[in-house]
């Protein structure tokens, strides 16, 4: 009978949770089309889940006043009114103004989730405080991890499942019958409640030994949460901004903090106190190797990181569930706990941004966890030698001073115009061997992890913000560095976005991936040959405003950009194609579908997108719905060009089957044996009009080719995903 009982309480967790973590992905999907893909967008999105967390677990703690009957028909009447906001659809909200989306794209997922999300995020602390109020019923903790097992299926369930199969209109409906069965299963599990409710007798009887939950057990609680959430946040920012953008890193993160939860609470231990034992010593090494490896943007950087989150999230978090009180408390550990992952992540998300130029909260974030994790067994290892306090101090002081000698010359060695890879390697070793000696002296090791993580290029990170070379907005980090007196790059990320020539007369040459033998290049530098006299240009993403001098007299040009942060470099001086030679070009700062969906029909007789966040998909601007829109906005014969170079994305397939729905002609140029400062491109030019793309393959003699014809499914609003058109081989 326990076992049965035991079981429909942990089925109707898992199918919370499992709904709870599935719309979190889908209505960020939803949100595509509006809001695009930057990984501040998904950001915004977990901190209102958070947010919406705190508020359930809150609201599960208050319920577990009343008795457990009462608790059930209430909670029974918030899903039933949380129901009538089915089916999910995203709200109807005005257009954010620029500049104001930190506010703005919260409140979005606000309206559109918020109380169906509240009422299932109480689910787990609720079942557990049920499932305990049976004497006979064991440790309700563990339950925990179920619940977070079935988080983490809902979320990978979605990119590898939902979005591929169903188009959002069926996700949505797929989401209502799994809540219309999650409501009978908390039926079902109302009437497996007791009569009595055991859990206020304990509530007495835990009041009269006096259990006492003070303030330091809860800051600690606080701290404990709020860490693992911040760094999970932070390992997504870091990730898709100073390592890879790849395609669906968003959700490895926040899958890898679910897992901790599962091993962290799990009844067997054995797994969680491996990874407390060894917490220490591989929080130093990954937290160094970070650092040391964060400029090569490549897959075993975003490896790294991704490990150092799961350390980190299964050690404190096993630390937490090693602090957790009596089951009749239970509600209360749980919404400190939230409480403790909303502080996290709103220090990531909405404080960071506006305080630093870069992403330092990551690596700030890494040195609190060397504060915060387990102490290892050996770290008592001198009172195996009976010192006194006074010489226990003398040698702890003299390894600290041999850990800042190695630093020193860990910080000269990787510095080195040719570093000796042994060298560093072992420098960085006796480095790690000397502050785990010093492990129970908490300060001086994450000290130390602080100043390795400097000495291994944290230094130029430090001289860059100094300069005045980074600034951040919503959108990304980015960074303009002098390459001597030749040139100026901007680069979003890693993604370089724009290089300017300092040599006189080569100021206003095009540059990157928008040379005169690129695709864009060919078409705009052919001008009136191609365009006719007086065209109307559009381009969509300024960057540093390279295509600007592709201008031809007589021709008048808009610009859309969706961060203001981007147009500042071109109005302030430090790029000067646009005020050299589209000084009076209209600006328009705004979401491009959006801004071109308002503007008037048959303006443009070119109309360039160019628009990548770092290398993130622009999903949002390659569905049937966002060529339509681009369509509206050219003359009958215009020609749209696509800029689709992508490490790691095929995006061709994709935009040939935008243009066969359209009745669109379409070529394909790949401009790969570009030399320096050019870069390889591949750009689509798509038209209404096959003798306009006629004119365009005898421009310059150079090589089109029709646009491949394949199989892939047409891309919507509603339905698309980029696993079928992913390039593999670029991940290893």
């Amino acid at each position: 009978m326990m076992a049965n009982r035991r079981t429909l309480f942990v089925c109707t967790i898992l199918l919370g949770s499992f709904l709870l973590f599935l719309v979190q992905p889908m209505v960020a999907r939803m949100a595509l089309p509006r809001l695009g893909g930057a990984p501040n967008v998904w950001n915004s999105a977990m901190l209102v889940y958070q947010a919406l967390l705190l508020g359930g677990y809150a609201y599960a703690h208050a319920l577990g006043r009343v008795a457990l009957k009462k608790q059930a028909l209430v909670h029974l009447a918030v899903l039933l009114l949380a129901a009538l906001t089915l089916p999910i659809a995203l709200a109807d909200l005005p257009p954010a103004a620029p500049g104001a989306e930190v506010v703005w794209v919260p409140l979005l997922f606000l309206a559109t989730i918020g109380p169906l999300f509240f009422a299932v995020s109480a689910q787990a602390p609720l079942m557990q405080r049920w499932y305990a109020s049976d004497p006979r019923a064991g440790d309700p903790y563990p339950l925990y991890a179920a619940s977070n097992l079935g988080s983490f299926a809902g979320l990978i369930a979605y990119p590898l499942v939902f979005e591929p199969l169903l188009p959002i209109a069926l996700q949505s409906a797929a989401w209502a019958g799994g809540f219309a069965v999650l409501v009978i299963l908390v039926v079902l599990t109302s009437r497996a409640l007791p009569t009595v409710d055991q859990t206020k007798v304990e509530d007495r009887l835990d009041e009269d030994q006096g259990e006492a939950i003070g303030w330091r057990r809860i800051a600690l609680w606080l701290v404990l949460a709020a860490v693992p959430s911040g760094l999970m946040l932070s390992t997504t920012t870091y990730l898709t901004t100073d390592i890879v953008a790849m395609p669906l890193l968003w959700v490895i993160p926040l899958g890898i903090y679910l897992l901790s939860f599962s091993i962290a609470f799990s009844e067997r231990q054995r797994v969680a106190r491996e990874f407390k034992r060894y917490a220490a010593a591989l929080v130093i090494v990954l937290g160094a190797i970070t650092i040391l490896i964060s400029q090569s943007g490549s897959i075993p950087a975003a490896l790294v990181s991704a490990a150092l989150l799961f350390v980190v999230a299964v050690a404190l978090h096993g630390r937490l569930y090693e602090s957790r009180p009596h089951p009749s408390r239970l509600t209360l550990f749980y919404l400190v706990m939230s409480a403790g992952g909303a502080l996290g992540g709103a220090v990531t998300a909405l404080i960071a941004p506006v305080l630093f130029d870069w992403t330092w909260e990551h690596p700030l974030l890494i040195v609190a966890a060397a504060v915060l994790v387990p102490l290892p067994g050996y770290a008592q290892w001198t009172a195996r030698f009976g010192w006194t306090p006074e010489r226990t101090r003398l040698v702890m002081a003299t390894i600290l001073g041999a850990a800042l000698l190695a630093i020193a010359a860990l910080a000269r060695a990787s510095a080195a115009e040719s570093p000796t890879v042994l060298l560093v390697q072992g420098l960085l070793s006796a480095v790690v061997l000397l502050a785990l000696m010093l492990v129970r002296w908490r300060t001086a090791f994450a000290a130390i992890l602080a100043l390795t993580m400097l000495a291994l290029g944290g230094t130029q990170a430090v001289r860059a913000s100094l300069n005045g070379e980074r600034s951040r907005s919503y959108f990304g980090v980015y960074t303009v560095r002098d390459v001597g007196e030749t040139a100026r790059t901007l680069a979003h990320g890693t993604t370089l976005h724009g290089i300017q020539l300092r040599k006189p007369g080569l100021e206003l040459e095009p540059t990157t991936y928008y040379g005169r033998t690129s695709g864009v290049g060919l078409a705009l530098g052919a001008g009136d040959a191609l365009l006719g006299p007086g065209a109307n240009v559009g381009i969509v993403g300024l960057g540093v405003g390279t295509l600007a001098c592709y201008r031809k007299p007589g021709q008048s040009w808009t610009f859309y950009e969706i961060d203001p942060a981007v147009l500042e470099y071109s109005r302030n001086g430090q790029f000067t194609f646009v005020q050299r030679c589209t000084p009076d070009a209209r600006m328009v700062i705004g979401d491009a579908r959006i801004e071109l969906e308002a503007a008037p029909p048959g303006r443009y007789d070119l109309l360039a997108i160019d628009a990548f966040s770092s290398d993130a998909v622009p999903l949002h601007l390659m569905t049937d719905e966002a060529i339509k829109v681009y369509l509206r906005a050219l003359k009958p014969d215009g020609l749209l060009l696509v800029h689709i170079s992508n490490r790691y994305v095929d995006l061709a397939p994709a935009l040939g089957a935008a243009a066969r729905a359209n009745g669109l002609s379409a070529i394909r140029r790949d401009d790969m044996g570009a030399r320096a400062p050019r870069t390889g491109s591949v750009w689509i030019a798509m038209s209404r009009s096959q003798a306009r793309l006629v004119a365009l393959e005898a421009v310059g003699r150079a090589e089109w080719t029709p646009l491949e014809r394949t199989d892939s499914p047409l891309w919507t609003d509603d339905y698309a995903s980029i696993l079928p058109v992913l390039q593999w081989s670029n991940f290893l």
